[in-house]
């Protein structure tokens, strides 16, 4: 994993801007992690979560804060990792094929920008080695994310 860390963080740093930096995130946990069929960034905006840069098939719009895996997570400021997306009350289905999903919280500087969300066709893909992975990799993220672009 330390490999893994120390090449996000070299993308990371190089990043022009937010938009660049969150597009490469999505195609570098694509590229790293499998058994995925989606990764992609929701962003705060007033009491939504805005679909940002993604990898993967279409994707919801927008998520109301405090509703879905995603909506939740960001409200609690907690990673959830749901092992069956079927039995999580109150699932935003997006992709039918989606069967386990783990959201990671974007936090910097205690201020809550949005959500990582990792959606995977098996049932309990995220264990703890990959939320740990994933966890490091979003705090890299943010050391690179910039609230002036």
């Amino acid at each position: 994993m330390e490999k893994l860390l120390k090449t996000a963080q070299s993308l990371f740093k190089e990043a022009p801007n937010n938009i660049a930096l969150l597009a490469n995130a999505s195609a570098f946990i694509m590229d790293n992690f499998p058994y995925l069929n989606w990764v992609g960034f929701y962003l705060k905006s007033d009491n939504y979560l805005i679909l940002g840069p993604f990898q993967g098939k279409v994707a919801c719009e927008k998520i109301l804060i405090n509703e879905g895996v995603c909506g939740k997570a960001f409200f609690n400021n907690e990673v959830i990792a749901v092992n069956d997306v079927n039995l999580f009350d109150g699932h935003i289905s997006c992709d039918s094929n989606s069967k386990s999903e783990l959201v990671v919280p974007l936090v910097k500087n205690n201020h809550k920008i949005g959500v990582l969300d990792l959606d995977s066709y098996l049932f309990k893909r995220f264990d703890e080695e990959t939320i740990n992975a994933v966890k490091a990799i979003v705090n890299a993220l943010m050391g690179s994310y910039n609230f002036s672009s």
